[in-house]
């Protein structure tokens, strides 16, 4: 096979439809011989480290934002989930980008979700036992299910002040969000999602609601009460925004890397034995989890000028997909980039981003993960694989399990 038929079969399985179960083949080919590749529509993927972190750190490459979906997709602002995307930091350019991210940040400071460990031990333990009581010697359990997904909901439900007894209600409706983005916001999911939106705003609107009559030391509380030096303050699509957004991306992510990350100890036994014997050690197995099977495999930007990437000319306007799983992958920055090593030096990998938007939560994602590891394989010494798991069959900014059965000895 030519090289430019592999680079086209690899940009067919990586982009179409279906997806692709196993997309880091497909990365290294894209890498070794088109690094800025193009699509029919004319969309720009790049996939060597360099590029994708000059694309995530230079201004020249927007997010999506409102002039973007109005230049591309006006009639998306009749969505109520588009409306709400667009009031969220991570959709926003300078200077309402830095805006934002200055009043959200005092409410999520190392402090505080430090100061969550506490919380996320105890709900790590609850579910660790609710595991025991579903399992049996010869009956697997499904550990996305009933562990890697309400996690990081309890977490974010306790970090907001959501109470307890209400936390599950959130979970469909963050899925149904999701799964529309997932979709590219369209057709019967984008309806779905519309829906969702619409009752997640209006169960947390009661919130703030009550926090403002009654605040306490939550993250809802902190952001009503949130204010700068000049007066600014979050309006109320921001605030409503901005909560649908840290439940959404708090979410989806740390399940991923939950599942991602057990598969791989799962699949080698050596690792499995290894991580349980130093779990003082276990930042820096979280970081190569991270860097080895992401969670968050695609960032998007389009060239708010006429720039090159990678020595190939971008036109203003143009849509960059930069391939964040192929860059923590490349050879140029990681030696032998397709061996798990939790021995790495540090070199943190591109999973959070980098630059003005690198994620907010990334900190909590890592004490969620960090916490749940050394206590599932404490309680659970002989946990084993107990068949294959339903990974996500679409390659889209998410990568993970929707069902990981495990047998739990």
């Amino acid at each position: 096979m030519s090289e430019q038929a592999a680079v086209r079969r690899s940009l067919r399985a990586l982009f179409s439809p279906r997806g692709c179960p196993d997309p880091y083949p497909h990365y290294a080919v894209l890498r070794e011989h088109a690094p800025v590749a193009r699509l029919p529509d004319g969309t720009v993927v790049v996939s060597r480290h360099a590029d994708c972190d000059r694309m995530l750190r230079d201004p020249v490459f927007r997010v999506e934002d409102d002039e973007w979906i109005g230049r591309t997709w006006p009639e998306g602002r009749e969505h109520h989930t588009v409306y709400s995307l667009m009031g969220e930091m991570v959709n926003q350019n300078s200077p309402h980008h830095e805006r934002l991210r200055r009043l959200v940040s005092r409410a999520f400071t190392p402090r505080r979700v430090e100061g969550l460990r506490p919380a996320v031990t105890a709900l790590v333990e609850q579910l660790l036992t609710g595991l025991a009581e579903r399992a049996a010697p010869d009956r697997p359990v499904d550990f996305m299910a009933h562990f890697a997904l309400p996690l990081p909901i309890a977490v974010i439900g306790e970090l907001l002040g959501v109470p307890e007894e209400d936390r599950p209600w959130f979970a469909p409706r963050v899925q149904a969000v999701t799964s529309a983005i997932e979709q590219n916001l369209t057709g019967d999911a984008l309806d779905r999602a519309d829906e969702a939106t619409s009752e997640l705003w209006d169960r947390l609107g009661q919130l703030t609601e009550l926090r403002r009559a009654d605040p306490r030391e939550d993250l809802v509380s902190t952001l009503i009460a949130v204010r700068d030096a000049d007066g600014d303050r979050l309006t109320r699509r921001e605030l409503l925004a901005n909560l649908v957004l840290l439940y959404s991306a708090g979410y989806e992510t740390t399940s991923n890397l939950l599942g991602n990350g057990l598969a791989v100890l799962l699949e080698r036994p050596d690792l499995l034995a290894r991580l349980r014997g130093e779990p003082d050690r276990v930042g820096a197995w979280v970081e190569e989890m991270l860097r080895f099977d992401p969670p968050i495999q695609i960032a998007s930007r389009w060239a708010g000028e006429d720039t090159e990437l990678g020595g190939e000319s971008i036109a203003r306007g143009t849509q960059v997909i930069a391939l964040l799983a192929a860059a923590n992958r490349d050879p140029r920055r990681h030696p032998d980039p397709d061996v798990f090593c939790p021995d790495r030096p540090p070199s943190r990998s591109l999973t959070f981003g980098a630059g003005a938007h690198y994620c907010l939560g990334a900190a909590l994602a890592r004490l969620e993960a960090q916490v749940a590891f050394p206590l599932l394989l404490k309680r659970f010494p002989s946990i084993l694989p107990a068949g294959a798991g339903a990974a996500r069959d679409r390659v889209t900014s998410l990568r993970g399990h929707t069902r990981l059965p495990v047998l739990l000895g």
